[in-house]
């Protein structure tokens, strides 16, 4: 039985985005500070400070594995609240490391402790909502919360500038606590005691092996690592090729927010035609999209026929197509994933989560490391990754209804 709603549908899908932007505002911020964490910290090998980025991932897929049981058990609020706690010691961390190794395994902790808002949000969206309209709820909250990605990497550099790049954890502690006192102050308790489960390990066996005898769990964890792999190998490169190859490091930020605020399309679109087309017709046309412009662009590269301007222009539009596809394709995998286990919502979502992530930092760093000053490694990479998502939703997923 659903927990009453206590916040209005609006407030409650703005709060789900402030909890999602939490992740997005950990990457972006960064992005800008790259150069200068290497110049500072790895000045021997300038490209492993992008493992800033990674790592950060890995350790959300860390503790996304955990964060989905322990809310089953104890319920939701306390869970995002104890995250955001262990997110801004592992900011004061980052604020202090000295070294490149120190930074790194502060980032992982930060990871761990972002699971939360991140994965038990999505659980609470579940205790309230399912199928298409928790899809439709989902995709407004990411429309909202992509003006985070926009302004991330501006306020990177406004803190860089005012104190150098270790000021940007001080702005995430600043986040975490407005994060914490409007979920705190303000949204209920969605998972009643009586609903809860037990931790203990044959419950959780029993309730993960339930989640793995789904289809629709099993490819859309595949699915999710492909396109998560797509977004992270993007992010870890696109710094260093709008500066070596583009020759425009300076405008970065700028390029970055025109990027992001064009990419809200996807999740606006997404809540527009998927109720109509539904969620399999939805992802099967934009991985087929993803794929088919992918090859262009890298086939357009290789043969270095394009001039310089159109070449950059068209690497914008290709990354403005990648970015909205997050929005079209996201919520709709774990809506199919968690229709049929609403039951057991948070360790759904948090299994799910936290092997699609960690399956993606695998995928995501050699395309990284393989950063050459061009944008090919990365091109090839989301290729690959987009033409083996569209196979896997056209053959191996479906969907209950029409």
């Amino acid at each position: 039985m659903s927990a009453p709603k206590r916040l209005s549908q609006r407030e409650f899908i703005a709060l789900i985005a402030l909890m999602f932007a939490t992740v997005a505002l950990s990457i972006d911020a960064m992005l800008p500070a790259l150069p200068e964490i290497g110049q500072a910290l790895s000045p021997q090998d300038l490209n492993r400070a992008q493992l800033v980025v990674t790592t950060f991932v890995f350790g959300m897929g860390l503790g996304t594995l955990f964060t989905g049981p322990l809310s089953d058990t104890f319920g939701r609020k306390p869970v995002v609240l104890f995250g955001l706690a262990l997110y801004a010691i592992g900011a004061v961390m980052c604020y202090f490391a000295p070294s490149l190794e120190v930074l790194l395994a502060a980032r992982i902790l930060q990871g761990i402790g972002v699971a939360a808002p991140r994965t038990v949000s999505l659980a609470i969206v579940r205790d309230i909502y399912s199928g298409r309209e928790m899809a439709r709820i989902v995709s407004f909250a990411q429309m909202i919360f992509t003006t985070i990605p926009a302004i991330a990497p501006f306020m990177g550099l406004v803190m860089i500038w005012l104190d150098g790049w270790q000021s940007i954890f001080l702005a995430y502690l600043v986040f975490a606590a407005i994060c914490a006192l409007w979920f705190g102050l303000r949204q209920p308790e969605t998972l009643a005691p009586e609903a809860r489960r037990s931790l203990s390990l044959p419950a959780l066996a029993s309730a993960t092996a339930e989640m793995f005898r789904s289809p629709g769990m099993r490819v859309s964890i595949l699915v999710q690592s492909l396109t998560l792999a797509m977004l992270f190998s993007t992010l870890s490169s696109i710094q260093g090729i709008f500066d070596q190859q583009m020759g425009r490091a300076e405008s970065f930020a700028f390029w970055f927010a025109v990027v992001a605020i064009l990419s809200m399309s996807g999740s606006y679109v997404n809540t527009r035609i998927v109720i109509r087309l539904g969620m399999r017709k939805v992802l099967a046309l934009t991985y087929r999209a993803q794929f088919l412009a992918s090859a262009l662009l890298f086939s357009l590269y290789w043969l270095e026929i394009l001039p310089p301007d159109l070449a950059f222009a068209a690497f914008v539009l290709w990354q403005t197509g990648l970015f909205a596809m997050i929005g079209t394709t996201m919520g709709n995998l774990n809506a199919l994933a968690l229709e049929p286990l609403g039951h057991i919502a948070g360790l759904s979502a948090s299994v799910m989560s936290s092997i699609a992530t960690v399956i993606s930092v695998a995928l995501a760093v050699p395309v990284g490391l393989a950063f050459d000053g061009t944008a090919l490694p990365l091109i090839a990479g989301v290729t690959v990754f987009a033409g083996l998502a569209w196979a896997l939703v056209r053959y191996g997923l479906t969907e209950g209804r029409a």
